[in-house]
């Protein structure tokens, strides 16, 4: 499978656990993702991440995004 098509199901992958985990609908974590650049991170990092769970890369996502001052919020 090509490389950018990986990627692709990782950020996938990757917006559905991050709904589930923050409790925030799909639609809101793709802008999230979209305008914190976290699309971009994940295909950067990818040639890491690929070898980690899903779940070490969202928690790695969430460090990244406390590092920047990005708080992650819950309809809660």
């Amino acid at each position: 499978m090509p490389e950018k098509l990986q990627i692709l199901y990782m950020q996938t992958r990757l917006v559905r656990l991050a709904s589930e985990k923050w409790q925030i609908p799909i639609e809101k974590i793709n802008t999230f993702f979209q305008n914190n650049g976290i699309y971009h991170y994940i295909a950067e990092f990818w040639g890491l991440f690929h070898i980690e769970s899903d779940e070490a890369v969202l928690e790695e996502i969430e460090n990244h995004l406390s590092s920047k001052g990005v708080k992650i919020w819950s309809e809660n």
